[in-house]
């Protein structure tokens, strides 16, 4: 009965070592890229200081021509959901892939700047064309 005892918590023990082992797998350092619309250096702020002030994003840079951003963050404390949501809450639509979006809503996106409304077309013309509008 006690080698019954004693193998059956011998079990359980691997059990949740391995549990524990699959917990501790999120990265701290995990590195994600998306797509985020906007077209200026403004815009670039605004996307980057949202996503810095996530809690567990280290590192954050937007690219004004390719829409790429690109983070570091610690998976632990975030995760891409909640960084995403931060950004729309600022006013800029996340692209998730070629026919989805997060959109932000009309009054995050009427709270940025004139020269930054990236929905309107003769604004992203005055600003160079549509090399900066991203193409659904």
């Amino acid at each position: 009965m006690k080698k019954i005892i004693f193998i059956l918590s011998l079990f359980l023990l691997g059990f949740s070592i391995q549990a524990q082992e699959a917990i501790q797998k999120k990265n701290k350092n995990a590195k994600v890229t998306f797509k985020v619309d906007g077209i200026c250096g403004m815009c670039k702020k605004r996307i980057e200081t949202a996503a810095l002030k996530t809690r567990g994003v280290k590192f954050a840079i937007w690219d004004v021509k390719s829409h790429q951003l690109n983070l570091i963050m610690d998976e632990r404390k975030t995760d891409v959901a909640t960084v995403q949501k931060n950004i729309t809450a600022v006013g800029h639509d996340v692209l998730l892939d070629k026919d989805k979006k997060l959109v932000a809503s009309e009054e995050a996106y009427n709270s940025v700047h004139p020269c930054c409304k990236y929905r309107d077309e003769k604004i992203v013309l005055d600003h160079e064309g549509d090399v900066k509008k991203v193409k659904n």
